[in-house]
């Protein structure tokens, strides 16, 4: 099954409900508000719907000459045999049919429907749990301003008066555009003084927004750094991020790609300073989304002097950082009273200098407090190693991070001694992250 949710005008069209029972009656009730023009049909009718002025009823049993002219069939009633029967002459007309406790048999399905005026919500899992639709149609209610409905019928005559008043289509829509979004924001409709101020607005400036999107799970993002993303014209963005969270871009939003996947190069760091610049300099919001936070070993501030030199205005928004993060969910704090006062963050990854972290491993080795490596995984037997060798004690414990986007993550420990072996046998993939100190050795979370 591979249901499509079209949104179709059902207003005076004709259909036909087989069966007078509860189910039919709750079918029924979900349709009115549509108005289509319903008929009713079985040999017991429920009284409310009988006494229902908007449906035709007709109690008798149904027949195959009441599909003529219909529209789509609802298939409800308490003889299984007749919803059957009903299904396979639909079928063999080509007619929209949906039958009750019959998934396979259906041609459509009934969503959890939101329904506020003009607003309609359908929310579908395709029959799987009827329960998870409804409890997220609560939610969805739940989240509407309560002058929804006198929102939409205002925004709807202002498309109609933005038409006569801006003829550029493209300030048009950005003036439509803010305009809905201070609707949600206020609960109700613009005030006249609210709509001048609007259509008096000089052209936005065009602007970069660096948004760290935290690590793992795309529900690690800030409100703020949610928000930003919401709004954004252009989106900029690379690997480590949940693909659940390119999905909250406008679907106007031109979305760019500048990571490493499927064998493909990474687009080079000058070419994604000179790309924020070319699409800022046209006008337009854009948010260059990056995983972590943007300051954390994410060339964050190499993008912002670029942009800076080229007279952008820049804006940053931070990010839950792995370096912290990953740890925590495994129970591991990098400072802790008694253990560590500190905490350094050191990156694995080589410079475009060919400088190696490892040639300052006898300063790190030297160093009290937690050790979290990022971006180092493949070099975790480099590590202990030199570590030991330049004055570690071989049982300072040692742990492993993994993490995955739904919020799950993998965690090997030991010491530094023992730690590159048992990484090696547990066979984890990377990202990882590096934990060295005695803070490494708890597991507060388990």
């Amino acid at each position: 099954m591979g249901y499509f949710p079209f949104f179709m005008d059902i207003e005076g069209k004709k259909g036909l409900v087989i069966g007078g029972g509860a189910v039919a009656a709750w079918k029924v009730g979900k349709l009115l508000p549509f108005a289509p023009a319903l008929t009713v049909i079985a040999p017991v009718i429920l009284p409310e719907l009988l006494d229902n002025p908007a449906i035709v009823c007709k109690q008798r049993r149904f027949k195959e000459a009441d599909l003529e002219g219909v529209m789509f069939v609802i298939a409800a009633s308490d003889d299984q045999e007749v919803n059957a029967r009903a299904a396979a002459l639909c079928r063999e007309r080509n007619l929209l049919v949906n039958v009750v406790d019959d998934r396979q048999a259906c041609g459509f399905v009934f969503p959890s429907i939101v329904k506020e005026g003009k607003l309609t919500i359908g929310i579908s899992t395709k029959g799987a749990s009827p329960q998870v639709a409804s409890a997220l149609r609560s939610k969805a209610a739940m989240a509407l301003p309560v002058q929804m409905e006198e929102i939409l019928d205002y925004l709807g005559e202002l498309r109609e008066y933005a038409k006569e008043q801006i003829p550029d289509l493209g300030r048009r829509s950005t003036f439509l555009k803010e305009a809905a979004n201070l609707c949600m924001e206020k609960g109700s409709p613009l005030t006249k003084e609210e709509e001048k101020c609007l259509l008096e607005k000089e052209e936005p400036e065009g602007s970069v927004t660096l948004v760290g999107a935290g690590c793992g799970p795309f529900d690690l993002i800030t409100v703020r750094g949610l928000n930003a993303l919401r709004r954004a014209q252009v989106l900029v963005y690379d690997d480590l991020l949940d693909e659940r969270l390119i999905a909250h871009a406008a679907e106007s939003c031109e979305r760019i790609y500048v990571g490493k996947r499927s064998g493909k190069h990474s687009m080079p760091q000058e070419e994604i300073n000179a790309l924020l610049a070319k699409k800022a300099k046209q006008g337009r919001q854009v948010v260059r989304l990056k995983g972590g936070d943007p300051f954390v070993f994410g060339r964050g501030g190499e993008e912002i002097l670029a942009l800076k030199a080229e007279g952008i205005r820049v804006e940053v928004i931070p990010g839950v950082t792995s370096a912290i993060a990953l740890p925590e969910e495994a129970g591991i704090p990098v400072t802790h009273r008694g253990l560590s006062r500190e905490f350094h963050v050191i990156t694995g990854h080589a410079s475009d200098h060919g400088d190696s972290f490892l040639d300052d491993m006898k300063t790190y080795a030297s160093l009290q407090g937690t050790l979290v490596f990022l971006m180092a995984f493949t070099r975790l037997e480099e590590i202990a190693r030199e570590l030991i060798r330049y004055g570690k004690n071989p049982d300072t414990p040692a742990a492993v991070v993994h993490g995955n986007f739904d919020g799950s993550q993998m965690t090997v420990r030991g010491t530094l001694a023992d730690i590159a072996q048992k990484v090696k046998e547990a066979k984890m993939e990377t990202p990882a992250v590096i934990v060295i100190g005695a803070c490494a050795g708890l597991e507060l979370c388990r």
